[in-house]
């Protein structure tokens, strides 16, 4: 392979691909980035097994076809070094890649392609039909509840659960459910858990204009310049329809940047918050951090005959505003010591209260 390429859109999916390095073992191929001349353009591919991503690059000169492995984060290095306005040359030679622009030569050794693992195959029959904003959208919202190093895998990830006619879209950490739900005029159904990994990625790579495969074991996106598969996570996720109120006793429709000022405040000295709801008012109190106080209210549009009274970690509710754009949102209670919710349109979060 020689080929002539410029820095710049090399350099951006260069710093895409460090995440699916292996960062642990530089003797596995893994760690190292695929280089193959396909239909007149650069492929690049980069995996660690568990992810996976491939780009298309144009190129400005072709010489010699072929391909290879090169480190991943040293050629990212190498790249950031190189002047914006000359072009680069890559050359395969003696189970080496050689770098060059101007006077500046590198020589990086390669590993065998041939080993480099194959990327997922798809077909139009697996494919899900979601709008791609709504996707992403629903991925961003929900993210925050995906729990971390759970002993439980299934929790670990999202629940994408495609029903007749609606799409739940589901996360928890075990003290607070966020959901997203989506009409859809499908029939099929599929439930599948995506990692919390691999939620992280999507959301930072893909915007919109995707689509959307799954086989067996993974789910694959492609746009017209990127193609990303992940593998789904084994298990059942939790029966999450059991943990969802029926019904409410009440539900106050709140002001969105009025309860984060207050939340803030109290947020200063402690992790919890214990909120009265009174007439006309709202009473945010610092809970459970000894003997420091903090306090703050709020007037709010409250029709109630007696008082109510709650605790709750403050980022759990803290993480569902920082999500919605609406200025108002809507806070439901049944009993004060079952789950309660907060709302706004299709997205909601069901948050498990502590014990006053």
């Amino acid at each position: 392979m020689k080929i002539q390429i410029y820095k710049t859109p090399l350099e951006n999916i260069l710093n895409n691909f460090q995440a699916f390095l292996d960062k642990r073992d530089q003797s596995n191929i893994t760690s190292h980035i695929l280089f193959r001349i396909q239909d007149n353009q650069l492929l690049l591919r980069a995996t660690d097994f568990e992810m996976g991503i491939e780009s298309l690059i144009n190129v400005t000169s072709i010489q010699e076809e072929g391909e290879g492995t090169v480190n991943g984060k040293e050629i990212l290095g190498i790249i950031k070094q190189l002047k914006d306005d000359k072009e680069i040359t890559f050359e395969t030679k003696d189970e080496e890649l050689i770098i060059k622009q101007g006077r500046a030569s590198f020589k990086l050794p390669m590993f065998n392609s041939e080993e480099f693992p194959r990327f997922p195959l798809y077909s139009e029959e697996n494919k899900i039909n979601i709008p791609t904003t709504n996707f992403i959208e629903a991925i961003k919202k929900i993210s925050p509840a995906v729990a971390s190093n759970n002993t439980k895998m299934e929790l670990n990830g999202a629940n994408l659960d495609i029903k007749e006619y609606v799409i739940n879209f589901v996360a928890t950490d075990t003290k607070r459910l966020a959901l997203v739900k989506m009409e859809t005029q499908s029939i099929s159904t599929l439930s599948i858990i995506i990692p919390k990994r691999a939620l992280l990625e999507i959301s930072k790579l893909f915007s919109n204009d995707f689509q959307i495969y799954y086989n067996e074991s993974q789910l694959i996106l492609v746009t017209e310049n990127y193609s990303f598969f992940t593998k789904l996570t084994n298990g059942r996720f939790p029966d999450y329809e059991r943990i969802i109120p029926k019904a409410f006793k009440h539900t106050f429709t709140l002001n969105k940047s009025k309860m984060i000022a207050s939340l803030r405040m109290i947020q200063s000295l402690s992790q919890d918050v214990k909120i009265t709801f009174s007439q006309n008012e709202i009473v945010f109190e610092s809970f459970g951090n000894g003997n420091s106080h903090a306090e703050d209210r709020i007037e709010a549009d409250i029709s109630i005959s007696e008082s109510i009274q709650i605790a709750a970690s403050l980022k759990s509710i803290l993480d569902f505003l920082g999500q919605i754009d609406s200025e108002t949102f809507e806070f439901c209670i049944g009993e004060v010591n079952l789950p309660f919710m907060i709302k706004d349109k299709n997205f909601s979060t069901i948050v498990m209260p502590i014990s006053l």
